[in-house]
C-alpha cells in the first residue's frame, strides 16, 4: 500500500532563522555556544543573559516587541535565579516556548536535566566543556535540536502537493507480537515518556529500549519512565529473564541484545563496539530480537537523528515482524524514523500521541 503522505514543509514566514537565546552564567560558555549556533545560517543568537531573571524579563521584552523567542538553552546552575526555578516561569510567560537544558553528564545533572523534562522542557543538551567545544559532532547535535525545536515551536506547515512524499506501507503484520522494540535518539525522552504513559500498565509483552543517552543518564532515564504509573521499567541487567508488561532500557555504554526463544526471552548486554557511532544501537538489538523471536517482534522508532536502526528493522521486517514510526511533524529530528519510512518498512506512521493506542491495538491482535 502507499500513501501520499503530504511532506510537511515550512512556509516562507518560517524561513527566518530560528531565534535562539543563551542563558548561562558563563560568558565563555555563551561566546562558544554562539559560535555554533552562529555558524549555521537558519539559527540566530537572539539574545544572551547570564541568569533565569534576564531570562524572563528578557523574553517578556522581545515578545512585546513582536520578536519572540524560539528556543532557550538554560544553564541549570546559575546565581539570582537558576534554571530549574525559571524553567516553571518561563514556560508561563510563554507556553509556547521551547526550552532545551543545559546539563553537565553527571549523576546529579542527569537527575535534574530529567527531572526539568517532566516539568515541561523540551530537550537536554550537555553543557559544554573544552572537548565539547571542540568536537563538531556536538555541534551538529545541538544545531538539529535547536532547529527541530523551533520548527515545532512555530507550527507553521504547508502540505506541498507537487512535493509530496509518498510512502510504500506494508499489510498489517499477521501474527501477534512477542516482544516490543524501541528505538530512539535526539528528542527521545519527552517522546518515551508520552509512549510509556500511552501504554499504561497493560502490556502484553516485554517491553525493551534503546536511547542514545550517556551512562550516567540511563540510570536517571529508567528511574522517571517508572514513575509514569505505566509498565514498571528499570535498566536491563545481563541475563535477567523479560517479562511481560515489564520495560527494561539499554544501560549507557552497553548494547541491549534479546536471547532465547519467545515465551522465553532474556536480556543480554554487550561490549561489542559502537555501531553507528553509538553504544548502545538500536541496531543490534533488533537484529537479536529478530532472530530470538522468529520474527515476532514491533518496532517502534521515534525521533532520532541519522539512521541507527535502519539494518535492524529490515530484518524485523524480513523476518515477519512490524515497525511503526513516528511522523515528521511531531519529530525533533526525523532521521530515524524517516530512515525506516522511507526505505518502505513501516506498518505505519503516525503522529507521537497516536502511537500507543495502535501498538497495544497491533499487541493484543488487533489490526490498526
Amino acid at each position: 500500500m502507499t500513501v501520499a503522505l503530504g511532506r510537511q514543509r515550512a512556509t516562507a514566514s518560517e524561513a527566518v532563522p530560528a531565534r535562539v537565546m543563551l542563558c548561562d552564567d558563563s560568558a565563555v560558555i555563551r561566546a562558544a555556544v554562539a559560535r555554533m549556533l552562529d555558524s549555521d545560517p537558519q539559527v540566530q543568537v537572539a539574545a544572551r543573559v547570564s541568569n533565569g531573571r534576564q531570562a524572563i524579563d528578557e523574553i517578556a521584552r522581545l515578545a512585546k516587541a513582536g520578536t519572540p523567542i524560539d528556543v532557550v538553552v538554560l544553564d541549570i546552575e546559575m546565581p539570582i535565579m537558576d534554571g530549574m526555578t525559571a524553567l516553571p516561569r518561563i514556560l508561563k510567560a510563554d507556553p509556547g516556548i521551547r526550552v532545551l537544558m543545559s546539563s553537565t553528564l553527571t549523576t546529579r545533572g542527569a537527575e535534574i536535566a530529567l527531572r526539568a523534562l517532566r516539568l515541561g522542557a523540551a530537550d537536554y543538551v550537555a553543557k559544554p566543556g573544552a572537548a565539547e567545544i571542540a568536537d563538531d559532532s556536538f555541534r551538529q547535535e545541538l544545531l538539529a535540536k535547536v532547529k527541530g525545536l523551533a520548527r515545532m515551536r512555530r507550527h507553521r506547515w504547508i502540505a506541498l502537493q507537487a512535493a509530496s512524499t509518498t510512502l510504500s506501507l506494508r499489510s498489517q503484520m499477521v501474527r501477534s507480537p512477542q516482544l516490543l522494540a524501541v528505538g530512539s535518539s535526539t528528542g527521545g525522552p519527552q517522546a518515551l515518556f508520552t509512549l510509556m504513559q500511552g501504554l499504561g500498565k497493560q502490556v502484553p509483552v516485554p517491553v525493551v529500549l534503546t536511547q542514545h543517552m550517556p551512562a550516567s543518564f540511563t540510570p536517571i532515564l529508567a528511574e522517571h519512565l517508572n514513575r509514569l504509573n505505566g509498565a514498571p521499567c528499570a535498566e536491563a541487567r545481563d541475563g535477567e529473564a523479560l517479562e511481560p508488561g515489564r520495560a527494561y532500557l539499554a544501560p549507557g555504554n552497553r548494547h541491549l541484545l534479546i536471547d532465547g526463544v519467545p515465551g522465553s526471552l532474556r536480556a543480554r548486554l554487550a561490549d561489542d563496539p559502537p555501531e553507528n557511532f553509538c553504544r548502545p544501537s538500536v541496531d543490534p538489538m533488533l537484529r537479536s530480537a529478530a532472530k530470538a523471536c522468529g520474527g515476532r517482534v514491533l518496532v517502534v522508532m521515534l525521533t532520532g537523528m541519522g539512521h541507527d536502526g535502519l539494518a535492524g528493522a529490515r530484518q524485523v521486517v524480513a523476518a515477519g515482524g512490524g515497525v511503526i514510526a513516528q511522523d515528521e511533524a511531531t519529530s525533533v529530528v526525523w532521521g530515524m524514523p524517516g530512515a525506516v519510512a522511507q526505505a518502505g518498512l513501516c506498518n505505519q506512521v503516525l503522529p507521537l500521541p497516536s502511537i500507543a493506542g495502535r501498538v497495544l491495538e497491533a499487541l493484543r491482535g488487533t489490526r490498526p
